[in-house]
């Protein structure tokens, strides 16, 4: 028998030692070394198709091939039947490409790739590994949703060696782990969603998409502080991974892309959790307008850009006199120390002081604003908190603000107009390099170079 080998690898970044040590040299992080066992020389050799390393990025080629011999043709996508989905993904599903879907406990991974799965097994032919649940429990599952079940091959398996030899005989084109923390290498003696079995793990599947042309689809757990969970070379060997957001008490879910070999990265998809499951919301400006009748200060509506579509959301301000000496400043969706940097902006450029004043920020709807173009929208609402005066209900407002106070222009600023007009939005503040020749029917823009112009226009 080889004698079997074993590496220490840390478990925050996912580097290997020969040796243990204290810090790891990578990552700086103290006493996150933990000692995993490989398989045996022998062992690796005799199993070329699950730990081989040879054809891991589909066909094994020995000779050089020049740039420009190689096939454009694009690989045809079919659709995931969920339109959302195939959004963030750059346009459906390719052969041979392997994707990663994380998210909190309950956020309806397991859902929406059930959903998913039912649907294409009409058409294509699926099979569903599970590994954390047993069969009856996803037969239920799918019944209480309604889903069609015929065609769909289920397979209740957690040994890599076992699932494999199964795809090999029944070539399936959509390949579906749920999820890959449950998946283990008999020949690796660590436990399950350790770092070397998800490694070797991931490793395994995805070569065998490539090499079978097949669509993996695994289902990722994450830590407590939202990452995902496992070594980091995870998200290296993937082509897409996508994250599932939406806490417990919110109906709604929103799917974005943090890679994508395939298309955009800053794409995002909208779900709305029903009884039924997971359905897509194909306007999800229309949900994030839902404002109280009842117009209240510190409410505005903006402008963010998603991926290649605008979406409008509202964000509230509240202003509060401060008893601490140290005044909160509090964001939800928003970067909180951006907001500090805004609130000195105002100061400084606007005259207005908050500095006594307890600062509560608040995207609607759960939407995570990632864009500077938001800047512009929060220092508005901030100032509409801090007089308490309501803004029109009918303005829109988008825009960077510089740290010398002036308004610089955003992308796609002349989509944004017209999403905001369509939605019957007749008043928009936004930078005088986003303003266009000729403003949409009914629509008054206002074009500001300084955020002093800025707050004279409200």
């Amino acid at each position: 028998m080889a004698k079997a080998k074993s590496a220490f690898v840390c478990t925050e970044c996912g580097a290997e030692y020969s040796k243990w040590q204290g810090q790891c040299s990578s990552c700086r992080e103290w006493n996150t070394l933990s000692e995993v066992r490989l398989g045996s020389a022998r062992s690796h050799a005799s199993s070329p198709s699950t730990t081989g390393r040879s054809g891991y990025a589909g066909l094994v080629s020995r000779d050089v091939v020049d740039l420009g011999s190689v096939d454009l043709t694009e690989v045809p996508r079919f659709s995931s039947s969920f339109g959302e989905f195939d959004r963030v993904l750059g346009g459906g599903l390719v052969p041979g490409s392997a994707v990663l879907l994380g998210g909190e406990p309950g956020a309806g991974k397991s859902t929406l790739l059930l959903q998913t799965a039912c649907k294409l097994a009409q058409s294509h032919k699926v099979v569903y590994v599970t590994g954390e649940e047993s069969l009856s429990q996803v037969a239920m599952r799918a019944h209480r949703l309604q889903l069609p079940v015929k065609g769909l091959n289920m397979l209740a398996e957690t040994s890599i060696e076992t699932l494999l030899a199964v795809a090999e005989r029944e070539k399936p084109d959509v390949l579906i782990i749920d999820s890959i923390q449950t998946m283990h290498l008999e020949d690796i003696s660590s436990a399950p969603g350790g770092v070397a079995q998800v490694r070797e793990s991931s490793a395994a599947l995805t070569r065998f998409a490539k090499q079978s042309n097949t669509v993996l689809m695994l289902v990722g757990h994450v830590t407590k502080d939202g990452t995902l969970a496992g070594p980091k070379v995870l998200e290296h060997m993937i082509d897409a991974s996508l994250l599932l957001e939406g806490g417990a008490d919110s109906r709604f879910r929103t799917l974005r892309g943090q890679k994508n070999r395939f298309g955009a990265v800053n794409e995002l998809g909208v779900f709305a959790m029903l009884e039924h499951g997971l359905k897509e919301v194909k306007n999800p400006s229309a949900i994030f307008l839902s404002r109280a009748e009842e117009q209240a200060p510190g409410s505005l509506v903006m402008v963010v850009w998603e991926g290649t579509r605008p979406i409008l959301v509202e964000v509230q301000a509240l202003l509060d006199d401060s008893a601490l000496g140290n005044p909160r400043r509090i964001a939800v969706g928003l970067d909180q120390n951006r907001l500090a940097m805004l609130l000195a902006v105002l100061h400084k450029h606007g005259g207005l002081f908050t500095g006594d004043q307890d600062v509560f920020l608040n995207v609607v709807g759960g939407v995570k604003v990632l864009e500077t173009s938001a800047d512009l929208a929060v220092l508005l609402a901030v100032v509409s908190s801090l007089q308490n005066r309501n803004l029109p209900r009918e303005l829109v407002v988008f825009g960077e603000v510089g740290l010398s106070g002036e308004i610089r222009p955003v992308p796609s600023g002349q989509e944004r107009i017209v999403e905001a007009a369509k939605h019957g939005f007749t008043r928009a503040i936004v930078p005088r390099a986003n303003a266009p020749r000729q403003a949409p029917q009914g629509m008054e823009v206002i074009a500001v170079d300084k955020l002093a112009d800025a707050l004279e226009a409200l």
